[in-house]
């Protein structure tokens, strides 16, 4: 009996092995053609012209530095020269109007851009937008009468790990190529600076000159635009990273705008470390603390309070406070998130409005605020000062301003430096950044300021 089992099983699997074997070619034939065809129309190169003004001085016996030791400089000056730089990158045609997604670092500082089709077309192209914390541009070209291939935009928060991919570009000038990989991983986000990146990895094959072009998913529609590689050799060795599609769709909409315009949280958080996790019971470190919100913040107005620790963002989990600004940023102005939040043990859920910041208010990666406008304090980037931070520094107050930077402008000039504490300004004492807005708007006019700088008080006044 039992052999006869042992037969039969036998004779099963091999029933089923047989059913398995592709019994045609049509069947044993794997292709991603049908991908490519839909695909490789809309992906373009982008060819930029810099002129680049350099000195150079006197070859040969005249440059010798004997010569310039007993002459001096004065005698032998430089001679100004202009040099014509070409980078080379890719790009994806995203509207039938000739709107195209590519790189910031490509066409940067680009006083002439030229888009060629796959079918060779080319056209002169210009700048609509640039984002410099998503490393995306717009272009647009003119077509004219002409049509223009345009691709399908996928949904890059639908992507799995382990999805198979493909990468379209013009690695090293060679010509139109097309790479094949998976999804490596998700949500990378200590490979770039900016709150807003969270990259997609693969290792999909990405080479200098694929910057700007498409990363698309098994049904042609795209997913990403590779932006960069991870490299000890400057070629490829299967890391390589793209600027989500989501992304791309918020730059569309910015498009009607004329204007990057990032919707604004006014938070500041912290991130959860296991003894925080332990003591919140949240059982692994995930998810940011809400650690201050500034009047005006959405979240605040959805009823959002400090203490509450951010777990979901329309039903993605935040892995840790990092994600947390491309999970916000990554819809545009106007739509709702659901957040979802723990609250004394509690997950409650809000509805929060994505909304643009308060005039002359910026949110920066450290949930500063830059000040903009027509007063003497713009360009600095201020805080509101902290209960802590104020005993530090050994000042006895209740608020006031913290200037964190200074990046220019008349803040700089006026000789603002970061550490200073604004406390008054034309008398008022400030106890917030959202009170020092107020009263720029209401005054713009900046006549006096008193500010706490290194254990001391120092009076500006301006005017009369």
């Amino acid at each position: 009996m039992l052999v006869l089992l042992a037969l039969a099983l036998f004779a099963l699997a091999s029933a089923q092995a047989k059913e398995r074997v592709p019994q045609n070619m049509a069947q044993l034939k794997l292709t991603f053609a049908p991908v490519v065809k839909k695909a490789r129309p809309a992906v373009v190169n982008v060819y930029a012209r810099q002129v680049v003004r350099a000195r150079r001085r006197l070859p040969m016996l005249f440059d010798d530095p004997f010569f310039r030791h007993f002459f001096g400089d004065d005698l032998f000056p430089d001679i100004p020269q202009e040099r014509v730089r070409n980078s080379l990158g890719s790009g994806v045609i995203v509207t039938q109007d000739g709107k195209i997604v590519t790189n910031g670092h490509v066409i940067e500082n680009a006083t002439d851009i030229r888009v060629v089709l796959a079918d060779g077309r080319e056209f002169r192209a210009d700048v609509v937008l640039v984002d410099p914390l998503t490393d995306l541009a717009l272009l647009k070209i003119d077509p004219e009468d002409e049509e223009l291939p345009v691709i399908e935009l996928g949904d890059s928060d639908a992507l799995q790990v382990g999805d198979v991919v493909l990468a379209i570009g013009n690695p090293f000038g060679v010509g139109q190529t097309v790479t094949m990989g998976i999804i490596s991983a998700l949500g990378r986000t200590r490979v770039g600076r900016s709150p807003y990146q969270h990259f997609i990895q693969t290792d999909a094959a990405i080479n200098p000159g694929n910057s700007g072009g498409a990363l698309v998913d098994t049904r042609g529609r795209l997913v990403g635009i590779n932006t960069m590689i991870v490299s000890r050799t400057g070629g490829n060795i299967g890391i390589g990273f793209a600027v989500p599609v989501n992304l791309v769709k918020v730059m569309l909409a910015n498009a009607r705008l004329g204007k990057v315009v990032r919707p604004w949280a006014g938070v500041k958080l912290r991130a959860i470390d296991p003894d925080m996790a332990e003591a919140l019971g949240l059982g692994r470190p995930h998810g940011a603390l809400v650690e201050r919100l500034l009047p005006q913040s959405p979240l605040k107005q959805a009823g959002i309070r400090v203490g509450d620790v951010i777990l979901r963002i329309d039903g993605k989990p935040l892995r840790n406070a990092s994600e947390f600004g491309y999970h916000w940023a990554s819809k545009p102005i106007g739509t709702r998130a659901i957040v979802e939040v723990l609250r004394n043990g509690r997950r409650v859920s809000f509805r929060a409005r994505r909304v643009p910041p308060p005039r002359g208010v910026v949110n920066t990666p450290d949930h500063a605020v830059l000040l903009r406008g027509k007063h003497l304090l713009a360009g600095a980037e201020v805080t509101d000062l902290l209960p802590e931070a104020a005993r530090r520094a050994g000042l006895n107050s209740e608020g006031g301003v913290l200037v964190m930077k200074v990046l220019g402008g008349p803040a700089a000039r006026i000789g603002i430096r970061r550490g200073d504490v604004i406390l008054k300004l034309n008398g008022r004492r400030l106890r917030s950044v959202a009170q020092l807005l107020k009263l720029l708007e209401v005054s713009p006019r900046v006549r006096d300021l008193l500010i706490w700088r290194k254990g001391g008080m120092l009076r500006m006044r301006f005017g009369p």
